[in-house]
């Protein structure tokens, strides 16, 4: 069956059964019907953070298709508790542009899925909606304060660094003019559309540590600079009170369940190739004031999402992660040994082999945190035993376990063997997070260092507008915040097509941007997409609704 078949065939529990174990009166409960409900923040508890346990899920380096770490995410949560312990899983929520361009949904897959599937990977309970309202609603102010005559900021704007957004992958809104049509409808001035996972709202709303941290820090969105080049920021616009108006319910984590019933909150959902990949602070600590277990995930391979994670989020959202699960499958590494895409599914024991030095990197960068992995080598049919043995003699050969993870096929029975080794190595005690770099390191330091210990790369080139950047960001006291690389997800490089383990190589500071509220600096190596667009065939184009509702061919 498709995923949304499996989906649709399971039986939900009513949300107030699933918040009941963890703990959770149905009082504390804001439903969006029988199988969504929000969480008040005022339910964490920061004792019973630092008391639990929580495991990030990444990958290695992926290949278009992505590798599972959602389906195994959500498969470890219920292998877990098939061995007896409290898990709840905690996700970042979809966007539309994936779910109807390329990629598909994020509600994991096969018998390892978040349920109501459709409503999850649609709209959900609006906090996309709301992220985007609260961003537009910023354009408009800037916009109304250009043509006001008598409140007037003199905001340059040829300076506004502010975009617009949209859920929804459309490159004809990149680059676009506003403001034509006369003096009555604004200034004209070049904009263009983000798409809303990009938004630096939705980075802060991942950032914020509770209500008034929310506030605080929308008010610190840089906008541009005056005539006289003097910095904007959303507070000098009075914009940050509307904002938080906006996000009041949005700010609240959102309690679903997995398809045996267990716990899932999601929450949150900024891209791991340009902002920092993982669901908000307050859901992972909602998470882990609620449950034994907490299983995470961030975006991409573990040189994005994970670095991200843990150099960023636990950093700030003072987090100490005690296990982390690398994911790996047998068509990613015969990608990077060579294959080309219509041989994926061929196996190829000398592909895998060749392919195994990027899993080998990954493994090393998670040792760099102080966290020994475990690699879950996610099932495929196309797999052989042959490639499967090689994997887990090369793991071993490198002190870590490697276990095939069958929860797309089986559900929690079918990772029930790698929930017990997760378990193993957290009550070892012998994993001890550290972060990669000082944050109040020097900015070229700190990216040189991500670069060299978690790239490989020999070394950093800036080109005259990184410099510029860079200094502008010094001069506007921005030096102490952390790195948030943006960089493709296709290779350890900033180029896409150096696969596998590449050596030898530089990588390229083409420019900067900053986010003031959500407190980090992105270095962006190439050219990175803000606003995707949709390919030939669009994944939209196979999905129908029937005269009763029920969707078909979303994934």
């Amino acid at each position: 069956m498709t995923d949304i078949e499996i989906a649709q065939g399971n039986e939900m529990e009513h949300i107030k059964n699933i918040a009941s174990k963890l703990n959770i009166q149905e009082d504390n409960l804001e439903m969006y019907g029988k199988y969504k409900a929000k969480l008040p923040i005022s339910l964490i508890n920061e004792d019973e953070v630092a008391k639990n346990n929580l495991i990030l899920v990444t990958a290695l380096t992926p290949t278009p298709a992505g590798e599972g770490k959602t389906t195994v995410s959500i498969g470890l949560t219920e292998g877990l508790n098939k061995i007896g312990k409290q898990a709840t899983v905690v996700l970042r929520e979809p966007s539309l542009g994936p779910v109807f361009g390329i990629k598909g949904g994020a509600a994991g897959g096969g018998y390892s899925q978040v349920v109501p599937m459709e409503d999850i990977n649609l709209h959900f309970t609006g906090d996309f909606s709301a992220i985007e309202k609260a961003n537009n609603l910023l354009s408009a102010l800037i916009d109304n304060n250009i043509q006001s005559r008598t409140r007037s900021l003199g905001i340059d704007p040829r300076t506004i660094a502010w975009k617009r957004v949209m859920d929804m992958n459309d490159r004809a809104l990149r680059d676009i003019t506003i403001g034509l049509g006369g003096t009555a409808n604004g200034i004209p001035r070049q904009d263009g559309f983000n798409i809303t996972p990009a938004s630096e709202v939705m980075a802060i709303l991942c950032m914020s540590k509770d209500f008034n941290d929310l506030k605080e820090r929308l008010g610190s969105i840089y906008v541009g600079l005056t005539m006289d080049r003097k910095p904007i920021y959303a507070r000098d616009l009075n914009a940050e009170n509307a904002m938080a108006i906006l996000l009041k319910d949005a700010i609240n984590p959102n309690l679903v369940q997995t398809l045996e019933g267990n716990p899932a909150i999601i929450h949150g959902g900024p891209f791991a190739n340009i902002a920092q990949g993982t669901n908000t602070i307050l859901a992972t600590k909602m998470g882990l004031s609620l449950s034994e277990y907490v299983v995470t995930e961030a975006g991409f391979g573990a040189d994005l999402g994970a670095e991200k994670f843990l150099d960023i989020k636990c950093v700030s959202g003072g987090l100490k992660p005690k296990a982390v699960v690398l994911v790996a499958t047998i068509r990613a590494l015969r990608h990077h040994g060579g294959a080309a895409k219509d041989q994926y599914n061929e196996a190829n024991v000398s592909r895998v082999e060749t392919g195994f030095s990027n899993l080998e990197k990954h493994i090393e960068n998670m040792k760099k945190f102080g966290l020994n992995p475990v690699v879950a080598i996610n099932a495929f049919p196309a797999d052989s035993a042959e490639e499967v043995q090689l994997i887990q003699e090369k793991c071993e050969a490198l002190g870590v376990k490697a276990i095939v993870s069958e929860g797309f096929a089986k559900g929690g029975e079918g990772t029930k063997e790698l929930a017990t080794e997760v378990v193993k190595v957290i009550e070892s005690g012998q994993n001890n997070f550290k972060q990669l770099y000082d944050w109040n390191a020097p900015v070229k330091e700190k990216i040189e260092t991500i670069a060299r210990e978690i790239y490989g790369a020999v070394g950093v080139d800036y080109s005259k507008k990184a410099l510029l950047d860079l200094k502008k960001i010094e001069n506007l006291g921005f030096s102490e915040f952390p790195i948030c690389m943006a960089k493709t997800q296709k290779s350890f490089s900033d180029n896409d097509k150096l696969l596998a383990r590449p050596e030898g190589f530089r990588v390229t500071v083409r420019e900067f941007e900053f986010a003031a509220g959500a407190e980090f600096l992105i270095p962006i190596l190439g050219n990175m997409m803000r606003m995707p667009g949709l390919p030939a065939v669009p994944a939209s184009e196979g999905m129908s609704i029937d005269n009763n509702g029920k969707i078909s061919g979303l994934s």
